[in-house]
């Protein structure tokens, strides 16, 4: 299955209902990815632009779509910025498709 790494950030209406009442994000993340069909691999609360990180797995780009819509239409969750993750395979591959790219791509101006 495809590897999603997504960033998060919460609402200030969304700090406000944690600081009220704390309860277990990781665990509400795990258990919507699982009803997806997905896997997460791991969810981390950071400081910078964002507040946290969850890296998952699930069957496609349109289930990781559908999973990040789902999440910021709840109005609490903004700043949702998802990227698919690449092994060391498939990062060989997509160069090797590069080089032939390159090769046949006709330059602005040529």
């Amino acid at each position: 299955m495809p590897r999603y790494l997504s960033f998060f950030s919460y609402t200030d209406e969304a700090w406000r209902r944690m600081v009220d009442k704390p309860g277990d994000r990781a665990a509400a993340a795990r258990s919507l990815i699982e009803s997806i069909g997905g896997r997460m691999e791991c969810f981390y609360w950071m400081t910078g632009d964002h507040d946290g990180l969850v890296i998952y797995e699930v069957a496609d780009v349109a289930t990781a779509g559908a999973f990040a819509a789902g999440v910021v239409s709840s109005g609490l969750v903004s700043g949702l910025d998802t990227h698919e993750l690449l092994d060391s395979e498939q990062a060989a591959a997509l160069l090797a498709g590069a080089k032939k790219i390159q090769a046949a791509y006709q330059t602005p101006g040529a």
